[in-house]
């Protein structure tokens, strides 16, 4: 492609909020060196990860130009790529590359791999496509061989990512992250390499131990399978021989390696022999591959009282587990190096647990070979297909499942495939479980994890034909553990429970999120209070038939701050001495839980929060850090002290160095009140700067709100004088306007309903079309007013639909229980009863004083109009 301009090469980690100590390990010389392919390895590679020349296109354009960099592997968004930008639904994003050509003529073929690319990639090799892969979390290989000319080479890779809004898996990543929904991680996230082969050479190994029978299926898969080829199979354990076979190769035959009195893998002893497997033709060896594999068992057995339980090597085995979702600050879904790839694992088995489940996400090969070595079960998530189905979803969920199930067979610590989440795009569940019991018989299948929900004990998932095909019943209850429902030749689980809160300052994603916690926010001193109560509970309920418990979750993840660790796993919030000994009661630590995490550091958190009036205090005497005033802001937010939350943020913004930092314009546009505020004037000068930062118009937005609370609100009166508001926009010529006429039009008629109902309609109409445009409005606000003046069932819906946004906006708002109450409302006028009055119990528990909430579900429960 001539013409195209090309990036110096230089590269810089972004600014972000939280990073752990492995984010400075990480250069553009050093990212992710381990060989990306354990369970199957070669001498002849080469690792392509580092720094790639980048662009971004709308979908039908070619770039121009690739004059920026970004580091590889990192996600685009990620701020160890050296970009942390958002890839849009209808952008492309192009990575570029050169390599020189192997040398040598025995090699006959190059490989190149890739670890995972999400979503969509289109390989180019010279200007020429050589392949395509769809489905971001498993590796796809593409042979360039024919595409490869002598000395450099290009290497072009077009991407295409429209997250949740697209037909592919995507897990948690949503384009608006927030709650329990994280930032994407577009593009190539795992490592990507070159691999010399032979012309005939070994394409995959399948190892499935059976340790009843004492032997070891072993297939072996060729490229071009021919007549006068043999295999060698070798088994060794510290170099020593333990198994041989030799023979002719047959793709559709297994071959077996008797392993009398192995030696068997566990979470206590998790012992892994050596395979080397050696493709001969004509008696000469052409390729070799070096793996390694575990002897181990899992099944779902009757102990010696008749209950069904799962069993690890015949033995009935407690599944101890935790919900790992995988996600790092500064590399998102991409740990910074290795050895932080393997630090979690290690942190978890030293709490005591014995089992992950990998929530709705793939990890790279080098994860699962971590967790064979160091000893932990994995129960493994499929990702989730888009929730809402659209055209194609199934289809692509399909083939993630099965790439996933051939692709992770061989690591021993996964003995559980989970199909399900929660009814997240759930669809053909009997159909489906029987497909992956049938595809791997060797594991255990949990059909739906959490089919059954509650919270709070109140069950909000029934579900007709539960766990249809499954090895076992899972319930998800937060806070606190419950049992599972029994059926026959079943296991029973509890595969969520936990969540509990605890924000440590200087340690948090987002400050300005109250906090995410299934029963609320505490202190550390109540966490290990709450943590032990509900290990009591699993103790009660393991002795009458529950097999394994899911705690959620290890390390906080952006807005949640329900974790053991923090997010970036400088602290626990209890010792782990602490963790694993109240563990004990249930199961005891694995004997080998010492070894494997010798060296790993972990400090446990030191309990030195201080109220606001301590707080208050240092300022009074003179201290003016920005970490203190910040706090004092969010604090002063949330006890409704207008007056010093706009004191406090205008003191902090006065004192910042880099106001255009994301987490410093978000705390910008929550706390800026007034248009007299310092922070006003940054933003409305700078507006096309915050907005490139920010996105959706969320900086303009936010000027446009105060302008209209400022100046135009007081103007809007009886009879309004419209050319006066014309006037006040025209002072701002940095904006639309748009946000400031829209809220003022709806406001007004808003005012006129009250004396007038017959305004409802134009109100109603009006605000439609404004939601419609800005996706943006006072919904609490309209969807009372639709219920005190509406009987209209269309209206009634439109008001349901416009307090559902304000809900998902307030999830962890203080003020969520106003929206609560409205929705319940809405809801009893709509003859929704039971729902209503399971909303109102919901505001009247986080304001439990509130009479007016009380006598509301009084009229409900009677049955009684809450309307006049």
């Amino acid at each position: 492609m001539t013409g195209v301009v090309y990036a110096q090469q230089s590269w810089q980690m972004k600014p972000v909020v939280l990073q752990t100590r492995w984010a400075k390990e990480v250069n553009q010389m050093h990212t992710h060196e381990g060989y990306p392919r354990p369970n199957m390895t070669r001498k002849n590679w080469t690792n392509l990860n580092g720094l790639w020349s980048y662009a971004i296109t709308k979908k039908e354009e070619q770039p121009t130009s690739y004059d920026k960099n970004i580091l590889v592997p990192y996600p685009i968004e990620s701020a160890l790529s050296g970009v942390m930008k958002g890839l849009q639904p209808d952008e492309n994003l192009w990575y570029k590359r050169t390599f020189t050509s192997p040398s040598g003529s025995s090699w006959a073929k190059t490989l190149l791999h890739f670890g995972a690319v999400d979503w969509q990639a289109t390989i180019f090799i010279n200007g020429q496509e050589a392949g395509s892969h769809s489905g971001g979390y498993t590796a796809f290989t593409v042979d360039i061989t024919d595409k490869l000319k002598k000395g450099t080479n290009e290497i072009v890779v077009k991407v295409f990512d429209p997250s949740d809004r697209g037909i592919g898996p995507h897990g948690k990543q949503v384009l608006n992250p927030g709650s329990i929904y994280y930032t994407p991680s577009s593009g190539i996230w795992q490592t990507v390499w070159l691999e010399n082969v032979p012309r005939t050479y070994i394409t995959a190994i399948k190892t499935t131990p059976d340790i009843d029978k004492g032997e070891l299926r072993l297939n072996v898969t060729l490229n071009d399978a021919k007549a006068n080829q043999q295999i060698d199979a070798i088994v060794t354990t510290n170099g020593k021989q333990v198994a041989i076979w030799h023979g002719k190769h047959n793709d559709e035959n297994s071959v077996y390696l008797k392993m009398p009195n192995a030696r068997l893998w566990s979470p206590d002893h998790p012992f892994l022999y050596d395979l080397t497997v050696r493709l001969k033709q004509y008696g000469k060896i052409v390729d070799e591959v070096k793996s390694y594999f575990g002897m181990r068992k899992i099944s779902i057995q009757k102990d010696n009282k008749g209950i069904d339980r799962i069993s690890l090597n015949n033995e009935p085995y407690y599944n101890l587990g935790v919900l790992d979702q995988g996600f790092w600050p500064e590399g998102l879904y991409t740990a910074p190096t290795d050895e932080a790839l393997a630090f979690d694992i290690k942190a978890i088995k030293a709490m005591g647990f014995n089992t992950i489940r990998k929530h709705i996400k793939v990890e790279p090969a080098r994860w699962y070979y971590d967790a064979d070595k160091i000893g932990m079960l994995v129960w493994q998530d499929m990702v989730n297909p888009n929730q809402n189905l659209p055209e194609g979803a199934k289809a692509a969920f399909e083939q993630q499942c099965k790439e996933t199930l051939e692709q992770l067979h061989n690591y021993p610590s996964i003995t559980t495939w989970v199909l399900f989440n929660e009814k997240w795009g759930q669809y053909d569940q009997e159909r489906l479980t029987k497909w992956v019991k049938e595809t791997d018989p060797s594991r255990i299948v949990n059909g739906h994890s959490g089919e059954y929900l509650y919270v709070n004990e109140q069950l909000r998932s029934p579900s007709p034909n539960a766990y249809v095909n499954a090895d076992m019943t899972d319930v998800h209850s937060y806070p606190n553990p419950m049992m599972s429902i029994k059926q026959s030749g079943k296991a029973q689980v509890c595969g969520e429970f936990g969540g509990i809160g605890v924000p440590i300052e200087g340690h948090l994603w987002d400050d300005l999120v109250v906090g995410w916690g299934y029963d609320g926010l505490v202190t550390p001193k109540q966490m290990e209070s709450q943590f032990e109560s509900m290990i009591n509970i699993l103790v009660r309920l393991k002795q009458h038939g529950l097999s394994g418990s899911i705690y959620t979750q290890p390390y906080d993840v952006e807005s949640e701050q329900n974790g053991l660790m923090t997010y970036d796993r400088e602290l626990s919030k209890l010792p782990l001495e602490t963790i694993r000994k109240i563990q004990a009661k249930l199961n005891p630590p694995t004997t080998s839980y010492a070894v494997a995490t010798q060296g790993l550091e972990l400090k446990p958190v030191k309990d030195e929060s201080k109220s606001y009036q301590e707080r208050q205090a240092a300022f009074e005497a003179g201290k003016r850090d920005s970490v203190l005033l910040r706090s004092l802001t969010i604090m002063a937010g949330q006890q409704k002290d207008i007056s010093k939350t706009e004191f406090f943020c205008n003191e902090y913004v006065r004192q910042l160095k880099n106001p255009f930092l994301e987490t410093n314009l978000q705390f910008i546009v929550r706390y800026t009140i007034h248009e007299d505020s310092p922070a006003f004037g940054l933003m409305i000068n700078n507006l096309a700067k915050a907005e490139s930062v920010l996105g959706n118009r969320r900086a303009a937005y936010k000027v446009q709100e105060i302008i209209f609370n400022d100046e135009v609100k007081p103007l809007l009166n009886d009879k309004p004088d419209w050319s006066a508001i014309d006037a006040i926009l025209k002072k701002y010529p940095q904006t639309d306007g748009e946000f400031v006429i829209g809220n003022a039009v709806v406001f007004y008629l808003g005012k006129l309903i009250e004396k007038d109902q017959n305004a409802l309609n134009p109100f109603v109409e009006i605000a439609t079309t404004y939601d419609d445009r800005f996706n943006a409005g006072s919904y609490n606000l309209w969807a009372w007013y639709t219920f005190v003046y509406s009987n209209d069932q269309g209206q009634l819906i439109k008001a349901l639909r416009w307090i559902d946004k304000d809900i998902e906006r307030k999830t962890k708002d203080p003020d969520l229980h106003y929206s609560l109450d409205t929705k319940a409302h809405v809801l009893y006028k709509l003859g929704r009863i039971e729902e209503a009055i399971a909303l109102e119990k919901e505001a009247l528990k986080l304001l439990p004083d509130q009479q007016e909430y009380k006598d509301a579900l009084a009229k409900m429960e009677k049955g009684a109009p809450t309307w006049k």
